[in-house]
């Protein structure tokens, strides 16, 4: 499945794909210490319960950069509820692993993944949305098979 990245690897800055004008905008930095653990965009064609595009976190020892196309297999889904000002919606974020990857090619649905992996992910979402005064609930888990009924559920 081809999805997008929006955010490098590493990175301190966030970026947005913005549609109207078709391009790559900066949306903003991180708080002081955070960076992407890896690559996170969306999957084009889909619309989750934000209104956006499903988010998506690319396991990879490779980098993409934003606009950068990469065919991943989804392997699970961080189902979390995110709240802001109030108002509470889902925000999942899905796991892929990108298929070039020969670190990762094993790896076909979240459990088999490191426990302490998964935990870094929900942290760093956690500490990144904390620092913008919102707060994330996580759910259960998805596998790679729920996952993927989800996101064929979500096409457009």
């Amino acid at each position: 499945m081809d999805i997008i990245v929006e955010t490098p690897k590493g990175s301190a800055q966030k970026y947005t794909y913005d549609k109207d004008l078709k391009l790559f905008r900066f949306k903003k930095v991180l708080a002081a210490g955070l960076v992407f653990p890896f690559d996170f965009g969306f999957i084009p064609g889909t619309r989750g319960e934000d209104g956006d595009p499903l988010d998506i976190m690319v396991i990879s020892e490779y980098n993409g950069f934003p606009g950068c196309v990469m065919d991943v297999r989804v392997v699970g889904c961080l189902p979390a509820m995110q709240t802001y000002a109030r108002k509470s919606f889902r925000n999942d974020r899905y796991i892929g692993v990108l298929e070039q990857s020969s670190a990762y090619e094993q790896i076909t649905t979240l459990e088999d993944l490191p426990s302490a992996l998964i935990d870094s992910i929900k942290l760093f979402f956690t500490t990144y949305l904390q620092a913008e005064g919102k707060t994330v609930n996580w759910e259960t888990e998805l596998n790679a098979l729920q996952a993927m009924e989800q996101v064929q559920s979500s096409k457009l």
